[in-house]
């Protein structure tokens, strides 16, 4: 029989080890990805089933090898969440691989009983909720005062309770098997009850440790999807935000066209109706810069039939390099609207609009200006208190919702001399 103050030792190491265990595993990506996935299937269950057994089966065969270094199996707890968090079939097959050591030691019981073990394991993962499951927890005052205030609201059944007596209970069983048969099960044997007592009591003790670290890691998970979902609702909006506005000046550019000349009118429709379809297309956040530049020449077409060739000019100078360079959807149109209604439409002139782009290491520079009347001295004051600067803030803002701080943007205005505006992402390349 093993001593009384090995046993404590035990106890508290054991909840060491398996807290340690539970970090460790959370830290790994591979791990995060396979355990908290909506749906796994074979391979992938077998692949997390390898993160616990390939260490903890390890663990076993250090048990039986070093002399009083008992905390090292924590197979117990290990088929209980495997258990409780996967499946029955799952936990049962992780409960034989962990009893093989054991069994090549002559402990013959522990197979039949980590099997069975399994399988009740997942009988309750099954019966309670998995909230419950992640809700339980180690500290077992606290589980009985929730089986305490649910039964004075008539609650029909406490879960955390269910789940703090069927640990403690497969453990109790797991010692009188032990001592029913010496040396054909593993079980931590005390002499006093007190103290049998609180072996007991620490197996949903660990069981809740793993469920606690594994748990504050899933709230993360959750919150960082959450707030991805956020960022992608914020960009949608905003993207969708364009679109009537866009659509309004481009109207508003075919009727000046319609009795006057209808040809144009007609040949306008259609390129507006070639932009509509872009627009309604399901598309990604991020498109080629090849095809941003098309879209954006459909719409720069219209314009420049609206003022005429001879007030309004278009230059490009493009670096191929940058034609596969991705970019967020819809980037170009709303800086090059601001550029040609609030630049160059108020001189008696027109004026130019130029885009620009090359490669700046890992990232791609994109520039959009012309030479209009710009927007006084203090352009960033103008973006927020003049309608003019409503496409520019819209691009703005995507920008900051798809980079965060690894975007650039830049605008440069000067009275009577126009205003450049520079956006710097990094250059994610189109798959082939």
């Amino acid at each position: 029989m093993v001593t009384e103050k090995l046993i404590l030792i035990t106890m508290l190491v054991k909840l060491g080890v398996i807290a340690s265990v539970a970090s460790i595993l959370a830290r790994a990506s591979s791990f995060r990805r396979l355990f908290f996935a909506e749906q796994r299937g074979p391979r992938q269950t077998l692949a997390l089933l390898a993160f616990f057994l390939i260490p903890l089966t390890l663990g076993v065969w250090i048990r039986l090898t070093v002399s009083n270094f008992l905390a090292a199996d924590i197979s117990f707890s290990t088929i209980v969440l495997l258990g409780l968090l996967v499946s029955p079939a799952w936990a049962m097959l992780g409960g034989v691989v962990l009893s093989i050591p054991a069994m090549l030691h002559g402990e013959l019981l522990t197979l039949p009983y980590n099997a069975a073990l399994g399988l009740i394991a997942g009988v309750l993962g099954h019966m309670v909720p998995k909230e419950e499951i992640w809700a339980f927890t180690p500290l077992i005052d606290l589980t009985l005062y929730r089986w305490i205030r649910g039964r004075l609201r008539r609650r029909r059944i406490e879960h955390q309770f269910l789940l703090l007596f069927s640990i403690a209970g497969a453990e109790a069983v797991r010692d009188a098997i032990a001592r029913a048969f010496p040396h054909r099960l593993f079980a931590l044997a005390a002499g006093a009850l007190w103290l049998q007592a609180l072996v007991w009591l620490s197996a949903p003790i660990t069981v809740g440790v793993a469920l606690k670290v594994w748990n504050a890691l899933r709230v993360e998970i959750t919150l960082e999807d959450q707030k991805r979902l956020l960022l992608e609702a914020r960009f949608d909006a905003l993207q969708r935000q364009i679109n009537p506005h866009f659509l309004f000046n481009t109207l508003n550019s075919i009727a000046s066209l319609v009795r006057s000349r209808p040809e144009l009118a007609r040949e306008m429709t259609v390129k507006l109706a070639n932009i509509l379809r872009a627009l309604l297309k399901d598309h990604d956040s991020h498109v080629p810069f090849r095809d941003e530049l098309k879209f954006t020449d459909d719409y720069l077409d219209i314009e420049v039939v609206r003022f005429g060739p001879d007030k309004l000019r278009i230059e490009k100078d493009i670096d191929p390099r940058t034609l596969e360079v991705l970019v967020p959807s819809i980037l170009l149109q709303p800086l090059i609207e601001n550029s040609i209604k609030h630049g160059l439409e108020p001189r008696i002139h027109g004026g130019v609009v130029t885009l620009r782009s090359r490669m700046e290491g890992e990232r791609i520079l994109i520039e959009v200006a012309d030479d209009g009347v710009g927007m006084g001295n203090h352009p960033a004051s103008a973006l927020r208190h003049d309608g003019a600067g409503i496409g520019i803030r819209n691009v703005q803002e995507r920008l900051e919702v798809l980079y965060g701080d690894r975007a650039r943007f830049h605008v440069t205005s000067k009275p009577g001399r126009g205003t450049l505006v520079s956006i710097e992402i990094p250059a994610n390349l189109a798959a082939p």
